[in-house]
Order: structure tokens, then sequence, then C-alpha cells
């Protein structure tokens, strides 16, 4: 499967299913890349723009989240915050503000979340908001939320499921 950017939904209305195969972290962070990409066409709804991410430890989602995040234009090293929870970084752009990536794998409680002002910043249209382990919190994460699961295939290779 293919990893071009025609290929990615350029919106969230309806609910659409892509899946691809990715052989490389190259490869996954080059998706992450070509998502962001599309997110600023996505329509301007209430709140921010939600991805959530669902996979096995060292399924590629922080490697996705990378590429994302160069793909927003964000200059800063992207780590996993899985100690300190949430790392913000601002945007350069007319539209959205703030990037904001969260890791869920230690939230013990959905309630936890909230103390972090969830709530707020999944609320403000100038953000973009990426969750690792999204489903540890799935109370708290918008109906709209783009969700994507990460699979083991092989030690390299994975299977990258959207759904808009």
């Amino acid at each position: 499967m293919s990893t071009k950017t025609r290929n990615l939904p350029a919106c969230r209305q309806g609910r659409k299913h892509k899946t691809f195969l990715s052989l490389s972290s190259s490869q996954t962070e080059k998706l992450g890349r070509e998502l962001a990409g599309k997110v600023f066409k996505f329509p301007s709804n209430k709140g921010a723009v939600v991805v959530g991410l669902i996979g096995d430890l060292g399924g590629g989602k922080t490697t996705f989240i990378k590429g994302f995040a160069k793909g927003l234009g964000v200059k800063e090293k992207i780590l996993s915050p899985t100690f300190v929870v949430m790392r913000r970084f601002e945007i350069d752009d007319l539209r959205f503000k703030n990037f904001y990536h969260f890791d869920c794998y230690r939230i013990k409680n959905p309630k936890e979340i909230l103390e972090l002002n969830f709530k707020e910043i999944i609320s403000y249209p100038k953000n973009i908001v990426c969750l690792e382990w999204a489903d540890r919190i799935k109370k708290n994460v918008p109906k709209e939320t783009v969700l994507i699961r990460f699979e083991f295939i092989d030690k390299k290779t994975r299977k990258i499921s959207f759904k808009f």
C-alpha cells in the first residue's frame, strides 16, 4: 500500500477508513507529515483538531507524531511525554496556534487528564492535539477525533489504519 497524500481524506465528515502498510520508521514518519498537511484543510469546527493514536508499545505512534509535528512546522525535537504526559509547541500558522502532544500511557483513570486543562485545550479551535494511548481516556476523547490504530506485522512493518 502506498503512503501517497492523495489517499488521505481531506476532511472528517462521514467517518472514512484508510489503511496503509509502513515498511519502515521513515515511512511511518512520512505518513505523519502527510496527515499534518491535510489537517490544515480540515473544516473549521468548534474545537481543536484531535488525533487519537492507539496501539502496542513500539508500534510507531511516537514516530508518526514526529513526522506529524514536522508537517505542522514544529522545529523542536519531539520526544514522547510519557513522564510529563503533555508537551505544547507553537505553530506558525494563521489558523492554528498550538500543537499539543499527550502521552496517556501512565494515565490510570480517565479523569486524570482533566487535571491538565484537557477540556479547555480540546475546546480551543486554534489547537491541534495528538493523543498517544487515546484508548486510555476514551471517555474524554471527542467523537470527531481522527483515530489511528497501529498494529505490528513484523519487526519493521506496521499496519496503520485511519478512521476519519
